[in-house]
Parts: structure tokens; C-alpha cells; sequence
């Protein structure tokens, strides 16, 4: 038997795609989605919810000029409707609002389109959108673009993110203060007295179900009565900022599912997209895929996951897609492919260049190096080299790019010299591609792996008044409440004292330098002391001193050596980050490089010291977690 085909039906107020598998409901014009018929539940969208906070476009903006990463929060509404496809085998209709200088200051100067397409046979919806700004019309600050479904708080219960990373959850009024303790951060609550006792004791904070954007492709909810899956599936990354180790929110308490294209999370204000005056700017995010599963018996629900992830995986081989009708959307034929083999050349390692074994190698709009962690106006295309540093990018928009990389194990960031230009159809061979990170001379110790995380540092276990119990014994311990706070648990009476040769970075290397809390409730900074002995030193030669952050938040890192007094000291990052990693259980937020100078005067024969301080003090989640720090001699000394 054929199957039924899709239908559109415009009411007064709604309209309704039908496919005979699933029913959408938008309002209209504002195009909001109300209602999502399924499997013989009549709505999966929270109907206690006001229809404008169940399935949502939703923006962030400031004007220009204005700091930070808030601003005016707008459920943004469509104020005209149209059918932009209309056949048995696809409907695709539109919401647009049009900005207009009679609205400047009250809304954010976008032409905002929202389109939503369902197909034949699909037990599922697509959604995108086309943000455009005029080159004459005001500039404007843009903090966050997301897609946000509330579901039904009496049908999802179980809530997952990764293969480990999955669970039942909480319901929302248990963060409410009758039955929740607000902990340090408005998003940590400690469950007290839930509905369900088996959640008190544990800790509920959105931000322990973050996800690195090449991971975050699949997340969603199960229904057990009856046994129903509602999955977000990101098919490509292309259009989301920061690039492949970016971190954003995902499924969390209410149940929320979210679609996340712009957020300036565990980033600060580097991440905050700024429209300059005469800047003309378009940008389409998604589309994304809202995926609906069933299975006849409870017994099987959990198999639900493994469904979803066979269809993410469907739907990334389709990518990108051909039927979204926006022209602002390329097909595939209109895309263009780059492939070449990236080596290290780092002689200090290997006389020979090494191949470049799962370097992250990507395409992003021209500027610095390293600069695609802080992008988010263009499009970034990434993929990760094999074995032997061979790599394929390809679906790849037309325009101008820079290839950039960075390899696991070496310090630092590659960029290529040449703008690449994609047009429509290219195949461009870059041959061999060669990355020389800094080096000045031969290590004389390192701590750490050069992989933008502090992961391989010493990870404390929680205090047990904070749990969250799907991270006992979890690969991510960091996701745990509090951790900075066991700093001074671990360490009473004096810093960390790192001894090289002796010490393990894996036991004796908190993962965060943080405050420690004082009697009196205030905060001091911490040094911390790596102590390493020399039996020779080049007095006439410049040592150097390369340090990797992982992340900072209202920090300053000042270095000094064998003079804990020193004033001035050798080296001072100043004040830097607005990552927030600590406070939101990351491991890793931007990457910064430090190159410091070590005269050889500086340096005995014999013990030295090299002394760490974190010297903001002002609150216990500031702070940094290092990547990698390595010392090197002078160049002329014989390795």
C-alpha cells in the first residue's frame, strides 16, 4: 500500500502538517510549535505550559556597545506566514518577521526567518532558520540562537545524552525552594525533599549534561508510558560557532531538548557575535531534525536510544540535505571539497615530519591564528586526520576560508598561509601540509599532554553532600558539583608543590588552580611551585617557558622564578577569561598559549622554583586549569 502523503491544513490561528505518522501544530503567523501528535498521544509538548513556551525559536541581543553575554531575551514571533512547498511528498512553510527602522531599539534589526519542512514517510519534522542583517541598518550584539521543546513532565522521564551519559531525571518542582537548595550557581540546585525519593542528596545543574559539538549530534527523551522517543538530531556543525570542542547545553531538568547555535558558554564575551555599523551579515542556522520513535512493549524503550542514533547517523549521511527551498541553503553540487596530509615538523621529536595522527583540521573565515575558537558570524567545516595525516573536507560552502589545525600532543595551533577560495563543485588537492609548533630548544620537563583539556590532571572525588550519581565512577569526573571546593580539603595548610622526576601530574596535579576559602569567609589566591633540579646551566642563554592554558575565568597568571617576592614578576597574563568552566564542571574552556623568556641568570645549579600565583581572589569559581607546561633549554644546548 502507498503511503499517505503530507498534508497542510491553514486554520484562523494554526497551521497543521500531517503526514500519518506525526501531526505538527504552529501557530500562525507567529510560528510557534503547540502541538505534537505521536503515536496516539494527542501532545508531547508540555500542555500545562502556555502555548508560546512549548516548541520555540529563541534569540539573546544587546546593542552595540553593551558588555558581557546578556541582554534582551525574544521568543522572536513570525508576523506573516507563507507555503513555500506544497506537495504529497514534502510541505514547507515560513515565518518571517521584517525588521524596519520604526522598530529599532525594541527589537534586534534581523530579517528573521523560520521554516519548518516535513516529508513523505518521515516520523519527523525539520526546522531552520535565516538571520539577515542589512548593511545600512544598526549594528547589534547577538549572544545566543537556540531552539528550545519543552515535553511533557508526566510522560519523559528518562532523559540521554551519550552512550554513558543517560538517565532518569528529576522533575521541575524539585528545584523549586521548597523542595530544592540553590547552591553556588542559580543552575545548581541540591534536591532536599523531591517528589520522588530517589532523588535526594544528588545535584541537578544543566550544565553537567554539556556536550563538545562533534559529540553533541543526538540527544533527546524516552517515554516509557507509552515507550516513545523525542530526539534532537544535528546533522552537521557547519553553522554553529566555535568550532568542533565548542560546549553546549543539551537536554537538561523540565524536560527541556535544545537545539543550541550560538552560545557563549564555557567561551564568555569572545564568543558574543558582534554586527558591525555597515556590516551586512546572513547566516542560516540548521537545519535540525526533531526524530520521533516507538516501540510496542516497555521492556524495550531504552532500545529507543540505539533507534535515534542509527537515524543521526542517516541523517548525517544525507547531509547536506537537497530539498530545504531557501536559496540561501546550498545543495550538495553547489559545495565544494578540500583533501591534502597534514605532518609535524618538530626536530626536537623526529629528524623526519610525523604524520599529523588525529589532528583536527578545519575550514573557517579568514583571520589569526587559532582564531575559529572565538568565530561565529561564518560557517566551519572540521574533520580529524587519519593515521597517516590524510584528510577529507568536504560539503563545503563557497567563499574565502583559511585552513587551520591543531594536533593532539603538540602544543599550539597551524594556519595556512593562503586564502583557500571555494567555489561550486572545486576538488582542491592541498598536498602536504606542514605544521612546526614552537619549540626553541630540547625539554627539560613537562607536565602534562598537550590536548586543550586539564582530563589527565588529579580529578577529586565530590564531596558526598553533592552527588550526582551518573558521575560515580564515570570517564567524566569533572562533572561533579563542588570540586574547587576540595582544593583546601586536599590541601589545608600550604599550595601545591609539584616536584619534577618525583611527582605524577596524574595524582599531585589539581586539575584546577583555584581560591581557597578562608575562616572568614573571603578568598585568597593561590601559588602553586614546581621544583626541579639543574646540575648545569647555560647563565648566558634564554630558557623558555611554555604554558597551556585549558581555560581561564577572571584570572591572572603570574610567573616567577626562584624570587616568590619578586616585584614586578617575569610574566603576567593579566586579567583574562570569562569561561566559566569551573563553575559549569567543564574540563576545558578557550585555549590561550603562553611563551615566556627564562634568562639563564635566573636559574641556579641546583634546586629552582618556578611559582604559579592565581592572584584574582574575589570569589572561589575563579580560577585556570592548565593544558600542558614544558621548559625548554636554550636553543644552542645539545639535546
Amino acid at each position: 500500500m502507498s503511503s499517505p502523503g503530507v498534508q497542510l491544513y491553514i486554520q484562523d490561528h494554526y497551521v497543521v502538517m500531517d503526514n500519518g505518522i506525526i501531526q505538527v501544530t504552529i501557530s500562525s503567523p507567529d510560528g510557534i510549535v503547540t502541538g505534537i501528535q505521536y503515536n496516539g498521544i494527542d501532545n508531547l509538548l508540555e500542555v500545562e505550559d502556555e502555548e508560546v513556551h512549548r516548541g520555540y525559536w529563541d534569540l539573546v541581543w544587546s546593542k552595540t556597545g553593551s558588555t558581557g553575554t546578556t541582554g534582551t531575551f525574544d521568543v522572536f514571533k513570525g508576523t506573516s506566514f507563507k507555503v513555500v512547498v506544497e506537495t504529497e511528498d514534502q510541505v514547507e512553510v515560513s515565518f518571517t518577521r521584517t525588521w524596519d527602522i520604526s522598530l529599532e531599539g525594541d527589537v534586534v534589526p534581523l530579517n528573521l526567518d523560520k521554516r519548518f519542512i516535513m516529508l513523505r514517510n518521515s516520523p519527523g519534522f525539520y526546522s531552520y532558520a535565516v538571520f539577515e542583517h542589512l548593511e545600512e541598518w544598526p549594528p547589534f550584539n547577538l549572544p545566543q540562537v537556540r531552539i528550545v521543546f519543552k515535553l511533557r513532565k508526566d510522560k519523559f522521564h528518562y532523559m540521554a545524552v551519550a552512550d554513558n551519559r543517560q538517565r532518569f531525571m528529576p522533575l521541575p518542582e524539585d528545584r523549586l525552594l521548597d523542595r530544592g537548595q540553590p547552591l553556588a550557581t542559580p543552575e545548581a540546585v541540591l534536591l532536599v525533599n523531591p517528589v520522588e525519593p530517589e532523588f535526594k542528596g544528588e545535584v541537578d545543574d544543566k550544565y553537567q549534561y554539556s556536550s563538545e559539538n562533534k559529540d553533541l549530534k543526538v540527544h533527546g527523551w524516552i517515554s516509557l508510558k507509552p515507550p516513545v522517543g523525542f530526539w534532537q538530531i544535528t546533522p552537521s556543525s557547519e553553522f554553529r560557532s566555535g568550532g568542533p570542542i565548542k560546549q553546549n547545553l543539551t537536554s537538561h531538568v523540565g524536560p527541556y531538548c535544545l537545539a543550541m547555535f550560538l552560545s557563549a558558554h564555557y567561551a564568555g564575551e569572545d564568543l558574543v557575535l558582534k554586527v558591525n555599523p555597515e556590516e551586512p551579515w546572513k547566516k542560516v542556522f540548521g537545519p535540525v531534525f526533531l526524530y520521533l520513535n516507538s516501540v510496542s512493549s516497555e521492556d524495550n524503550a531504552f532500545s529507543l536510544w540505539e533507534d535515534a542514533k542509527n537515524q543521526m547517523l542517516r541523517e548525517t549521511q544525507n547531509w547536506p540535505y537537497s530539498f530545504p527551498a531557501s536559496e540561501d541553503f546550498p545543495k550538495p553540487d553547489q559545495r565544494g571539497k578540500v583533501c591534502g596530509r597534514l605532518e609535524v615538523q618538530d626536530r626536537f621529536v623526529s629528524y623526519e615530519p610525523i604524520p599529523a595522527n588525529g589532528a583536527y583540521l578545519g575550514l573557517a573565515p579568514p583571520g589569526d591564528v587559532g582564531s575559529w575558537q572565538r568565530e561565529c558570524k561564518g560557517y566551519q567545516f572540521w574533520t580529524r586526520a587519519d593515521e597517516d595525516g590524510n584528510f577529507t573536507i568536504d560539503n563545503i560552502r563557497t567563499g574565502e576560508y583559511n585552513i587551520y589545525a591543531w594536533v593532539p600532543g603538540f602544543i599550539g595551533d597551524y594556519k595556512y598561509h593562503v586564502v583557500v577560495n571555494i567555489t561550486e563543485g572545486c576538488d582542491i588537492s592541498m598536498g602536504d601540509l606542514i605544521y612546526e609548533p614552537l619549540r626553541n630548544g630540547p625539554t627539560l620537563w613537562e607536565i602534562g599532554i598537550p590536548d586543550r583539556t586539564a582530563a589527565e590532571f588529579y580529578i577529586p572525588d565530590p564531596d558526598p553532600k553533592y552527588i550526582n550519581k551518573l558521575y560515580v565512577n564515570h570517564p567524566d569526573r569533572y562533572r561533579q558539583y563542588g570540586l574547587w571546593e576540595r582544593y583546601a580539603d586536599l590541601y589545608p595548610d600550604g599550595d601545591l608543590v609539584f616536584t619534577v622526576g618525583i611527582s605524577d601530574y596524574k595524582n599531585d596535579w589539581f586539575f584546577a588552580q583555584v581560591n581557597r576559602k578562608k575562616e572568614d569567609g573571603t578568598y585568597q589566591g593561590t601559588t602553586w611551585q614546581i621544583k626541579f633540579m639543574l646540575r648545569d646551566v647555560d647563565h648566558t642563554g634564554t630558557y623558555t617557558l611554555r604554558l597551556a592554558l585549558a581555560t581561564a575565568h577572571l584570572a591572572e597568571l603570574q610567573v616567577r622564578v626562584n624570587d616568590p617576592k619578586s616585584d614586578p614578576p617575569l610574566f603576567t597574563t593579566g586579567e583574562i577569561g570569562h569561561d566559566n568552566t569551573i563553575a559549569r564542571h567543564g574540563i576545558h574552556g578557550l585555549y590561550r598559549l603562553y611563551n615566556i623568556d627564562v634568562a639563564g641568570v635566573e636559574l641556579v645549579e641546583g634546586e629552582n622554583i618556578i611559582f604559579l600565583t592565581q592572584a584574582m581572589n574575589t570569589d572561589p569559581l575563579q580560577g585556570i586549569m592548565y593544558d600542558y607546561i614544558r621548559l625548554e633549554c636554550p636553543p644552542s644546548t645539545s639535546s
